[in-house]
């Protein structure tokens, strides 16, 4: 099906509004795939708040120029879709968990932060923990040396009160 050239230039823009508010930006070669797969991977992606689109790569290659995905040009070969995410590693995260389970999906790179990314680039960033892990992670290690103050005081407070009662008794 071909584009006309305004639903060329509505599709551009389009995708050049998600790219301007993303972080990443993952490629994955989609050939081979059943409409079935690639409803799944859709929705896996739209759970977890990753725009996914399949798009010719002129069109692509227009929607990110001038932008930081714009490395990623030489990349966008072949039948790709293309995966944008505002969480610097959810794009990753949701290609490179769906290719794990279907070797028909090739992630091919991507970018992050104006640097392009290669296939294993994108399969590390995918291996970084999400936002919320993180910041769970930290809370946990700024609560902990709290808790054992606390624990050290109460036991203190404890022995002071065990102390006292004794010598009254």
């Amino acid at each position: 099906m071909s584009l006309n050239r305004n639903e060329k230039a509505a599709v551009i823009e389009e995708v050049a509004a998600q790219v301007a508010k993303s972080q990443t930006l993952a490629l994955a070669e989609y050939r081979g795939l059943t409409v079935e797969a690639l409803n799944k991977l859709r929705v896996d992606a739209r759970a977890k708040g990753v725009y996914l689109h399949v798009l010719k790569n002129t069109l692509a290659r227009r929607a990110v120029a001038g932008s930081q995905f714009e490395v990623a040009a030489e990349s966008m070969a072949g039948p790709l879709i293309y995966g944008f995410s505002e969480d610097a590693v959810a794009a990753a995260k949701v290609i490179a968990d769906f290719a794990k389970t279907n070797d028909k999906l090739v992630i091919k790179g991507g970018a992050y932060a104006g640097k392009a990314l290669d296939a294993n680039a994108v399969k590390a960033l995918a291996s970084v923990p999400s936002k919320e892990v993180l910041l769970s992670q930290l809370a946990g290690l700024l609560k902990s040396p709290v808790q054992r103050v606390a624990a050290v005081l109460a036991a203190l407070s404890e022995q002071r009160g065990a102390g006292a009662e004794a010598p009254a008794a």
